[in-house]
């Protein structure tokens, strides 16, 4: 039974975080309900959509370009997720090293990561460009082999890889964070154990950042599963281009933005999302429960 103070205080409670309710139910609950709505409907945009039952959901097993979405999203998010983790915890220990103005250091390897996607996808192909790219330049300069970043078919998922790192500095951001509230005594035991610094950082460091690097690996999964922005732009998606060389770019998200807004198809773009959400969720849960072995809560 709660008392009138409690009453109040949950009263006052709600209202303050009112807004963010309202936000979440208009934002986040609906649109997704709304997608399963759709998804068991024939829906162009316009008009009233059509009840079909599972007539989308049928679909997806005869759909011929299906499975090279579902390969090429799964590929960039193999590479692109543990390379990122890498490169994030790399950069936090650089940004955690005791040097002079290591406040400017920071600030430099953090920048990158807020500058605007499209904004780094129209550098990195300037960068890459096989006639005046300034990366083929170097290569031709130490004699290495010419290589057509975003032309060639084998190289434009590595590529979008490559540029995916260019946003670590929020992660890394958290892992110095984590870094810095490891007790130094731990360190100081380890010294006097006569532990190097390789010993001190996979018994010590990487330990006890293992709950932050489930966090970033269910972090890097939900965004590596969503890759769109890059492939738009580098494939030419906003002027109607083809999708990457030889459809190497066409990627999970991207094609429900086909299905929905080129080809007019919103019921099975819903029905392609609600796959996608019950795959996201189960992974999810599955890394979760897969992280039990090895995430470390304990000092």
């Amino acid at each position: 039974m709660l008392s009138r103070l409690d009453k109040r205080n949950l009263r006052n409670g709600l209202l303050f975080i009112s807004p963010w309710i309202l936000g979440f139910i208009v934002l986040q609950v609906y649109p997704i309900g709304y997608s399963f709505y759709l998804s068991v409907t024939e829906y162009s945009g316009f008009g009233n959509p059509f009840f079909t039952g599972l007539a989308n959901f049928r679909e997806l097993f005869t759909d011929p370009v299906l499975p090279l979405a579902i390969y090429n999203t799964l590929f960039y998010t193999a590479l692109a997720v543990p390379i990122g983790l890498v490169v994030a915890i790399a950069i936090a220990l650089a940004m955690n090293q005791k040097v002079r103005e290591v406040s400017v250091y920071r600030a430099i390897l953090y920048l990158p990561s807020i500058l605007p996607a499209f904004a780094l996808v129209f550098v990195w192909i300037l960068f890459t460009n096989p006639q005046y790219g300034l990366m083929n330049q170097i290569f031709r300069a130490f004699n290495l082999p010419f290589i057509d970043w975003i032309g060639d078919p084998r190289f434009t998922k590595p590529s979008i890889v490559i540029l995916a790192q260019y946003g670590a500095g929020g992660p890394a951001l958290i892992f110095l964070a984590s870094l810095r509230s490891i007790p130094r005594d731990l360190y100081e035991s380890a010294e006097i154990d006569g532990a190097g610094v390789f010993r001190k950082f996979f018994s010590i460091t990487l330990p006890m950042l293992t709950p932050v690097i489930l966090y970033q690996l269910i972090l890097g999964l939900s965004g590596g599963l969503q890759v769109f922005t890059q492939a738009f732009i580098i494939s030419g998606g906003a002027r109607g281009g083809t999708v990457g060389s030889q459809n190497s770019l066409y990627f999970y998200v991207l094609y429900i933005y086909q299905n929905a807004f080129k080809y007019s198809k919103m019921g099975y773009a819903a029905c392609l999302s609600v796959m996608f959400f019950g795959v996201s969720v189960i992974i999810a849960l599955v890394v979760f429960r897969w992280g039990r072995s090895w995430v470390n809560y304990d000092v």
